[in-house]
């Protein structure tokens, strides 16, 4: 496993910070979501997508439906990624975006993690 890089974005003061890592299997994968929540015991959401090889998952880690998991995993299948996985990390501020907004965030943070 090899964490590849880091993107923070803010919106209504609920902060986003995504990782990019390359993995090679489930346990690495699960390896770094429990060092995730360690490291950010305070964050209310880590929803994450991963595609190795054939294997695919997604999850929305309490968000609304859709709207977390669902967008990390369009942007590893729209850039052909594979050996990935993408985690999100949310602190949320107290301001309810709604669900298009929340899902951009989620959508944005993924775009510019993997560039």
């Amino acid at each position: 496993m090899k964490l590849i890089n880091t993107y923070t974005y803010e919106i209504k003061k609920s902060k986003f910070i995504a990782y990019y890592y390359e993995v090679n299997n489930k346990e690495e994968i699960e390896e770094i979501i429990n060092n995730l929540k360690k490291e950010h015991k305070k964050a209310r959401h880590l929803p994450y997508a991963y595609k190795i090889d054939t294997v695919i998952k997604k999850s929305d880690d309490k968000e609304p439906s859709n709207t977390a998991g669902t967008p990390i995993y369009n942007i590893i299948m729209q850039n052909g990624l594979n050996n990935v996985l993408i985690v999100i990390v949310r602190y949320f501020g107290g301001i309810k975006l709604g669900a298009g907004p929340l899902t951009r965030s989620y959508l944005n943070s993924a775009k510019e993690v993997i560039k």
